[in-house]
């Protein structure tokens, strides 16, 4: 079913189902929550893509896997939606949200000319938005020239042109995700060049104890990292390779005698620079929101300040962070699905999840809340092993990371 088929008339619907904005992991969850407790309630699931479910997280290993797009889609948009008796609107955005009304105005992403387009309005009698988070773009990295992984086409995109020989690949940002890509990129035979503005990867989270040794993991790898290191634009040059220019932070402090640095050249760029959540459809929707961290939601029933509406996954947060991890959606999903549906539960009880670093080179877990700063306390330190708490001000124990060596095989 798709919007371009739909008059405004026949779109609209009585006030009697519920709508979705977001066909990711945390719709799927939703409508998977939601069908397990009643299989009849009416669910439309509003998309800008296809709607093919997939899990994303794998994003970042696929390459040295050598696994194509269509190997990670476990089923397609419209086979999932048949299969849950949802109406899938597939390749459609929402323009609007009316929070009174409790109506979503929609055009189709594959006709965006006025001119030659139907939009539809639909009724929702709950509504949960589920739209994501979008990468950030800094000023120095160009959109039309530079790649990201969060999402399955432009990955399929990016996987097309690496797959014409080994090139030489720099990736902006050494968060989980960069650090994770970087040694992906690595086993598939690139060249890579891990550039971060701190000194180490996942500086953001993690004590200069702890990323002092996941640097050194990277680099003995065999992967460039530039720490300490600011991006000032990418440019493509007469051989249509990439110009990086960039500057050492370092060594920034008398910028006038500072020795020039020659533009690093790569085959393509991938920006790693953490995410956003765009503003349009929040303010619609009359929510309580911020751009870093999302929509505010209820800790316990996962509803935002506006009524009949929900949000949850990488577009929500909870107490002020992010929520911006896989292993809650299920328990999330299911709290939203009860609440939803009018029956009695005992309410999202949020935990953060252990944090994994999927890179083999050095094993990284995290459990808590971690933030580089703070009162880090060294409770094991050896060659193979580094354990260090994060104590609040109580003194308890708030985060622990554990950094292992990788057990190298037997000869």
């Amino acid at each position: 079913m798709s919007v371009d088929n739909l008059s405004v008339a026949s779109a609209t619907s009585s006030k009697d189902g519920i709508v979705i904005i977001g066909a990711g992991l945390a719709g799927w969850h939703v409508i998977d929550a939601i069908r397990a407790k009643d299989k009849d309630i009416p669910i439309t699931l509003i998309t800008a893509d296809d709607g093919d479910r997939y899990h994303k997280p794998m994003l970042t290993m696929a390459i040295s896997q050598k696994k194509r797009a269509a190997d990670l889609v476990r089923a397609t948009g419209a086979d999932a939606a048949e299969a849950a008796q949802v109406t899938l609107l597939a390749n459609t955005q929402v323009t609007d949200i009316d929070p009174v009304a409790q109506t979503v105005q929609l055009i189709s992403a594959l006709r965006s000319d006025p001119v030659y387009t139907n939009y539809a309005t639909i009724s929702y009698e709950k509504l949960v938005l589920a739209m994501g988070a979008h990468p950030i773009f800094p000023q120095s990295l160009p959109e039309d020239l530079v790649w990201h992984v969060n999402h399955i086409e432009r990955f399929s995109q990016l996987q097309e042109k690496l797959a014409e020989g080994s090139q030489h690949v720099a990736i902006v940002g050494a968060g989980m995700v960069g650090t994770e890509v970087a040694e992906d990129l690595l086993k598939a035979g690139h060249q890579v060049t891990l550039i971060d503005l701190n000194d180490a990867p996942l500086s953001q989270m993690l004590p200069p104890k702890a990323t002092a040794r996941i640097a050194q993991a990277v680099k003995s790898q065999g992967i460039n990292f530039l720490g300490s290191t600011q991006v000032i634009d990418v440019i493509r040059n007469n051989d249509g390779k990439l110009q990086v220019s960039y500057e050492s932070l370092a060594s920034a402090t008398d910028s006038a005698t500072a020795e020039p640095i020659e533009p690093l050249i790569v085959d393509h760029v991938i920006a790693s620079t953490g995410l956003t959540v765009d503003d349009k459809l929040p303010t619609a929707a009359g929510v309580e929101f911020n751009r870093r961290t999302g929509i505010v939601v209820d800790a316990t029933t996962l509803r935002t300040d506006t009524s009949h509406i929900y949000a949850i996954g990488d577009c929500m947060s909870i107490n002020g962070v992010a929520c911006r991890y896989v292993a809650p959606l299920r328990a999330q999903a299911a709290t939203i699905a009860d609440d939803i549906l009018g029956h009695e539960h005992s309410g999202y009880d949020h935990k953060p999840p252990m944090i994994r670093l999927k890179n083999k080179a050095i094993s990284v877990m995290v459990t808590g809340v971690p933030q580089a700063s703070g009162n880090w306390q060294v409770k094991t330190e050896s060659d193979e092993e580094l354990i260090m708490d994060l104590l609040d001000d109580n003194h308890e124990t708030s985060a622990t990371v554990t950094i292992k060596a990788p057990v190298m095989p037997k000869a």
